[in-house]
């Protein structure tokens, strides 16, 4: 498992990747819009904002001191510290620190590695309801990280997480959907998680999203403005597929339409 420690979400990289993301949501609000307006039917309402670490980070440090400092120690590379903070802090209940205790002792980071603690503190955040932690505890189980791989344990969690609108787990639960992993095979829920997910901006959810209605079926009516309008979405944040589909699409809408561009 790559290390997930809340405290480690500010990074430039975070930032960038989070920057991308709110800018393709606002082409990709816009290109539904015009597309449902051209085509009719709504696609329905857009999904709230996720809840996963950034937002986690922030609150659950602001909000206890002695947080705020293991983070800041943890950033300051001194991770001794920073294991010592986060547990005074996670006894204390703040769920902020039981996450990124946990993940600390699951990687080893400021002292020795303790599965066995890791996933307890790990459970506890899940329990308080923080929507990373329990996206988090499902992927353990789902892809088999320091537990035996359970697909079935990762589904509630995921679910837990999606219902409060974390994007990761939004995708997580579609493809469980889709795939028949670790819950009954559901193409209908699949496509409602993939498109929580599109509208949360993630890019993949985007795509898949576009292409349910690109072909129809499983109660998803075949649209291929709405589509386009994904693919956009998807190519916007640099999917170079989703770019080819958007403009085959786009082509095809000419083609039907002589005289007409496509909105």
């Amino acid at each position: 498992m790559r290390r997930n420690i809340g405290a480690t979400a500010g990074t430039t990289a975070g930032k960038a990747a989070r920057t991308a993301a709110r800018a393709a949501a606002g082409l990709f609000a816009a290109a539904v819009a015009a597309a449902c307006f051209a085509a009719g039917p709504s696609v329905g309402p857009a999904a709230g904002p996720a809840i996963g670490a950034a937002g986690a980070t922030g609150a659950g440090a602001q909000s206890d001191p002695q947080t705020a400092n293991a983070v800041a120690d943890y950033n300051a590379g001194n991770l001794s510290a920073a294991l010592t903070e986060f547990r005074a802090a996670a006894e204390r209940g703040n769920r902020l620190a039981e996450f990124d205790y946990a993940m600390m002792l699951l990687n080893g980071e400021g002292g020795a590695t303790d599965v066995g603690e890791g996933r307890r503190w790990l459970r506890k955040a899940a329990d308080a309801n923080m929507s990373h932690a329990q996206y988090v505890y499902g992927k353990m189980y789902d892809d088999g990280d320091f537990v035996e791989r359970d697909p079935a344990q990762a589904h509630p969690w995921f679910l837990k997480a999606a219902k409060q609108g974390h994007v990761q787990a939004e995708l997580a639960l579609a493809n469980q959907y889709l795939d028949g992993r670790g819950t009954t095979r559901n193409n209908k829920q699949a496509f409602y998680w993939y498109k929580k997910a599109a509208e949360g901006g993630d890019m993949t959810a985007q795509y898949v999203t576009g292409s349910f209605y690109e072909h129809g079926g499983d109660g998803v009516p075949k649209n291929l403005n709405v589509a386009r309008a994904y693919y956009a979405a998807a190519a916007a944040q640099g999917d170079r597929v989703a770019l080819l589909k958007y403009r085959q699409l786009s082509s095809q809408l000419m083609k039907s339409a002589p005289g007409a561009t496509p909105q």
